[in-house]
């Protein structure tokens, strides 16, 4: 899907450019047609969102000692786990700025050795919950390692997603 500001003139359409004939005999180049195979696109990082302009969405994010929790602990709609911390953030925001964030409620993620395991957790298309890992980061930062620097918009977070922390 295109996005366009509101101001932004919309795109002039597509017209061919006069001239001399084209196809198999002229001696200029075709460009292939839509019916040949392409490899895909490389899949590029998600542009910066600009702060100061954007407004933050919320994430509910639940935390666990020794494992993520299971689908089932979020089947009952208002029933969710108890230990719920909530932020306001953006979808570049990445793992690490996370990481940092549930540090500072949760005493055990402080610890040295804690490894922080995080997971989305969405409904399927039959409306069960459905439980999927993401990364893992360290709680010290001792430079770029593990997920530090993915970004929720780069590890198709949806709005409306939960983030399950496994403290490890």
């Amino acid at each position: 899907m295109e996005k366009r500001s509101r101001d932004a003139a919309p795109p002039a359409p597509t017209r061919a450019a006069p001239g001399p004939p084209s196809g198999p005999g002229s001696g200029r180049q075709v460009p292939p047609s839509s019916s040949q195979s392409r490899a895909p696109p490389p899949r590029l990082r998600s542009e910066p969102v600009d702060r100061e302009k954007t407004c933050p969405l919320l994430l509910r994010v639940f935390t666990k000692i020794g494992g993520h929790h299971t689908e089932e602990d979020f089947a009952v709609r208002g029933k969710e786990p108890k230990d719920e911390v909530q932020i306001y953030t953006w979808k570049d925001a990445t793992l690490r700025e996370l990481t940092d964030l549930v540090k500072e409620v949760a005493p055990e993620a402080r610890k040295r050795n804690a490894k922080l395991s995080f997971a989305f957790v969405y409904p399927d298309k039959r409306g069960r919950f459905v439980l999927k890992q993401v990364g893992m980061t360290l709680s010290l930062s001792n430079g770029r390692r593990l997920d530090d620097g993915k970004a929720l918009g780069e590890l198709d977070f949806q709005i409306g997603d939960y983030l399950d922390v496994a403290i490890l």
